[in-house]
């Protein structure tokens, strides 16, 4: 048992090995209702040494030094509050590619892969646009995967924006960043346009697990009142953004796919399609926009 949440053992002991020192961890984050509690500590230990999981278990029977206790037990302390163990570390890996966070963006999820690899075989050569960018995850990796022949990436929040571009130089990716409130500042057409936008009520975020209620930005996760504020206001206005025959693509909420498709259909996009996630949820609604393109036939 830990003391006071102290890292050292009954006898005061100070010579404990890495494996004890997770397994102390693991009972504290388990004490403050973590539910990743065994993965978290052992990752946490990792991080401070800048191990990989192999490392660990090579050395897991070693001594810990003093430095290292006390470093890890300031993390810990972090993660008992519940702060997103990936804002503790400030990275986060997505589609392959290692990404900067920080409160101001949302950390990136497997889900928006999704989004990615479905847009991915329509932006080679093509100008594409990033709507609410965030951490820059979406742009970055089409860039990387995609080789779009330019792509722009805009967002409200100038820190999100810096985060993105920090990101976009991690990862070599050549990005035009544009604070924009959706397309105020948006002058261009554009072949594809992605976006992930908020799309969480209210109502359903004061329910959320904390690190996502209390720590993840607000203004990433609210979609107004029934969480579709977005998808309506950013499909209005995207056709006088898409090239003709051009695609709009977004991720959406689980219970969405035939609210946001009827959106799209409505205003005039065609060939809509739902794709699902991994764990078998709709996560991906896109079309294509062919009116102009037929009125310039």
């Amino acid at each position: 048992m830990i003391s006071n949440d102290k890292m050292e053992d009954s006898n005061g002991n100070l010579a404990v090995s890495y494996r004890d020192l997770v397994e102390r961890g693991k009972q504290m984050l388990l004490e403050a209702d973590i539910l990743e509690a065994e993965t978290d500590s052992r990752y946490l230990l990792e991080f401070v040494k800048k191990w990989n999981r192999s490392q660990f278990f090579l050395h897991r029977e070693e001594a810990a030094s003093e430095e290292t206790k006390k470093e890890y037990q300031r993390l810990l302390q972090m993660r008992k509050q519940h702060i997103p163990l990936q804002y503790i570390t400030g990275e986060q890996e997505f589609m392959g590619l290692s990404f900067r966070v920080n409160e101001h963006v949302l950390i990136p999820r497997q889900d928006t892969e999704i989004l990615v690899e479905t847009a991915l075989p329509y932006v080679r050569d093509k100008k594409v646009l990033d709507l609410c960018t965030g951490s820059g995850c979406i742009a970055v990796s089409l860039m990387h995967y995609g080789k779009p022949k330019e792509c722009h990436a805009s967002d409200l929040s100038a820190e999100a924006l810096a985060v993105a571009k920090k990101n976009a130089e991690r990862n070599q990716a050549v990005i035009h960043f544009v604070e924009s409130d959706l397309f105020d500042g948006i002058t261009q057409r554009y072949h594809v346009i992605v976006s992930n936008p908020p799309y969480i009520p209210p109502d359903v975020i004061e329910g959320l697990m904390a690190e996502v209620r209390q720590y993840e930005p607000r203004l990433a996760l609210d979609g107004g009142r029934d969480g579709l504020m977005f998808y309506r206001r950013i499909t209005e206005n995207a056709i006088s953004f898409l090239e003709p025959g051009g695609y709009l693509f977004y991720e959406i909420g689980h219970d969405q796919a035939e609210t946001v498709a009827g959106i799209l259909q409505q205003a005039g996009f065609s060939d809509i399609v739902c794709r699902k996630d991994y764990a078998g949820h709709d996560r991906v609604v896109f079309g294509q926009y062919k009116h102009r393109m037929q009125q310039n036939q």
